[in-house]
């Protein structure tokens, strides 16, 4: 969305938005236009829905737009080789990390998992292989200690804005110089399955603890307590040991759940239980008991 919206106010003419089809949404499972789409259409920008790029009719319609330029941001479907190529100047990419690290569908949520110190916006000439283009341009942003999925999302889509514009200044003015990606540091950031949000109690309290910071907003890191979903959506791991096994909650307070972990103890601050709405522990210790549980069960 700042793309766009920068796009938009540039003096670059976008002539037409492609975002995917509309889908159910929200609690209600209404079918909503994306915030892409709203932006676009109250821009007055034509908008285009393809439910794949591979049709020749999607191509032919894509063909006759006559852009010299795609600009693609977590738009979600594979682009074939005939629709790289339609472009005069080819398709760039806003990618969120610092290739080639993190190549791949989750760049933000694998990142804090494995406890980066730095994420960053790379602005790539887009290529056939999985993020592999030459680079064009590279910002890195430092990960916050309490980083979330949703604010390092949101921090890197803020980064990427003034970016794209840069790299769009250096290729309209023949400036552009794209370099190959580095041999060395490639990773890839596999697509989140949600099952990856069910917490391993045996794992340490720093582990679970980025688990689910990288899982906020989605799919939201989740354990079970008296055989019910139990969402976790913020914790902190605090300077204790404890002999219990892991998943035991040791004490409650209404500084938050003390639970053992595979390695030191998680204090959760903010959970969720099901049906209910996200809260406080405090909030939610004042309708539940939770000491000498066992969390995951």
């Amino acid at each position: 969305m700042p793309a766009l919206e920068a796009l938009l106010r540039s003096t670059h003419r976008v002539v037409a938005v492609y975002t995917q089809p509309d889908r159910p949404a929200g609690r209600g499972q209404q079918v909503a236009a994306s915030a892409v789409k709203q932006c676009a259409m109250r821009h007055g920008v034509p908008v285009e829905q393809p439910a794949t790029l591979k049709d020749p009719d999607a191509l032919a319609r894509l063909q006759r737009w006559s852009a010299d330029l795609m600009v693609v941001a977590a738009y979600g479907l594979l682009l074939p080789q005939s629709v790289l190529q339609t472009p005069r100047l080819g398709c760039i990419n806003i990618h969120a990390s610092l290739l080639p690290r993190w190549r791949g569908a989750a760049p933000i949520q694998r990142a804090i998992c494995a406890g980066d110190a730095q994420s960053g916006i790379t602005i790539m000439q887009m290529e056939a292989g999985l993020d592999t283009g030459p680079i064009l341009l590279a910002r890195p942003l430092a990960i916050a200690a309490r980083e979330t999925g949703a604010t390092l999302h949101d921090r890197l889509a803020a980064l990427g804005a003034p970016a794209l514009l840069e790299a769009l200044d250096e290729i309209v003015l023949g400036k552009a110089s794209p370099q190959p990606q580095p041999v060395a540091g490639v990773t890839y950031a596999a697509k989140i399955r949600k099952e990856e949000a069910t917490i391993d109690w045996s794992c340490t309290a720093v582990e679970i603890d980025r688990q689910i910071r990288a899982f906020n907003a989605w799919p939201i890191a989740q354990t079970l307590w008296n055989g019910q979903q139990l969402r976790v959506w913020e914790a902190v791991p605090i300077d204790s040991a404890a002999a219990a096994a892991p998943g035991k909650v040791l004490t409650t307070s209404a500084a938050g759940i003390d639970v053992t972990t595979g390695a030191g103890v998680l204090r959760l601050t903010r959970v969720q239980a099901a049906g209910r709405k996200a809260m406080s522990a405090a909030e939610f210790l004042k309708a539940h008991r939770l000491d000498g549980a066992v969390l995951g069960s």
